[in-house]
């Protein structure tokens, strides 16, 4: 199997009320944390309502990650372009680029809070027919084109970037259930950013059926596309026994399953459960994540990668279900002794470990007769030397 790559995906979802200076700067110093960790890339939500996830520009917040972090890729996850000016989209990206010496993605999707679209007058049926013509436009413009386009938001004129991306940088388009995402991946030969991939049976359940849409509408469009670029988004959080797992998440699980319960309309990635344990026992038993060990997250992995057939990277869902000590070291847990199985380097060692053994026996002999050769070789030189 090919690496598979690992990182974050922070929306993120933090408890209202809580200090959000002290909240965005965990976000950096998480990332800050993945990076000396090796972790390939983090992607960045865009949110403007609700009060839980509150990073409003994910373009300012990677300009900031960038200068603390020296080799994650950093991503909009995702820039909702149907609530922008194509032309600045793809502008900020080009900047961003620039600024992190390419090591930027875009994610795009049509936007997930209602309550977003709402502030600006558009509906969520209204955002998603927008999509498709803006990531159009971006993606021209991009490629150096001169762009006069009406759309339903913005008028352009002779539009053209006045600097050339730094990079061939990713792009990826967001889907959660619906076949929308797959559809415009595959017909622009983009990337797909499985956001649901695992927080409903049907959002399970399609993830075959996703990529199967990708390379069907890549052939009918004649592009190409690779599942390298397929990235899968799931709930994780590790420690070294299930029971302190458990623990940990008494901390902040309850106010993330009430969030996508009860506040953020977006029914898709529903969730099931009314007390702490049953909403522990639902990440656990409906198979949409991992609250326990290192195994059971490797079990996971796996399960997704049969599923699938195979993609490029796996992004683990930011939370706050633990304290922030207990989420830095689930991360660290993950990436020691989950990521090797996945990126060809545990059977190495694993390997080397068997042969030294298979050997010991006879090395050890031969060690102790090298010290008896030696120590008689002295003993030789002693008695030579008076």
């Amino acid at each position: 199997m090919s690496r598979l790559k690992f990182g974050t995906f922070i929306a993120p979802v933090h408890k209202p009320g809580n200090n959000p200076t002290l909240a965005l700067a965990q976000d950096l110093e998480l990332i800050e944390h993945l990076d000396r960790l090796g972790y390939d890339e983090a992607w960045i939500g865009e949110h403007h309502s609700a009060g839980s996830e509150i990073i409003g520009s994910p373009e300012i917040f990677i300009a900031a990650a960038a200068q603390r972090t020296s080799n994650i890729k950093l991503g909009t996850g995702v820039t909702s372009i149907a609530y922008h000016n194509p032309l600045w989209v793809a502008d900020r990206m080009v900047l961003l680029d620039h600024l992190t010496r390419g090591r930027v993605m875009l994610g795009v999707g049509p936007g997930s809070l209602p309550t977003d679209s709402a502030m600006i007058g558009l509906s969520p049926t209204q955002t998603r027919e927008i999509l498709e013509p803006n990531l159009d436009i971006i993606l021209r413009l991009l490629a150096g084109e001169t762009v006069t386009e009406k759309t339903i938001t913005h008028n352009l004129i002779d539009a053209k970037l006045q600097l050339r991306p730094y990079s061939d940088f990713d792009i990826t388009v967001a889907a959660v259930a619906s076949p929308t995402g797959a559809r415009l991946a595959g017909k622009y030969g983009l990337g797909l950013l499985n956001i649901g991939a695992t927080l409903s049976p049907d959002g399970f359940n399609a993830l075959a059926h996703h990529w199967n849409v990708v390379e069907e509408r890549a052939a009918n469009a004649g592009k190409t596309v690779d599942r390298s670029g397929w990235r899968l988004v799931g709930p994780f959080h590790i420690a070294e026994t299930v029971e302190q797992a458990y623990q940990d998440v008494e901390y902040g699980i309850e106010h993330w399953f009430k969030y996508f319960q009860n506040v953020a309309a977006f029914p898709q990635l529903a969730v099931s459960g009314g007390n702490v344990k049953e909403m522990i026992d639902f990440i656990n038993t409906a198979g949409i994540g991992v609250i326990g060990t290192a195994e059971q997250a490797r079990q996971q992995v796996q399960r997704l990668v049969d599923q699938s057939g195979g993609f490029g990277s796996m992004l683990l869902m930011g939370h706050d279900w633990a304290t922030f000590d207990a989420t830095k070291r689930s991360y660290e847990i993950f990436m020691r002794e989950v990521a090797p199985h996945f990126q060809d380097q545990y059977q190495p060692t694993v390997d080397a470990a068997a042969r030294a053994t298979a050997v010991r026996e006879g090395h050890a002999e031969a060690q102790l007769k090298a010290i008896e050769h030696m120590t008689s070789k002295y003993e030789e030189e002693k008695s030579q030397n008076g």
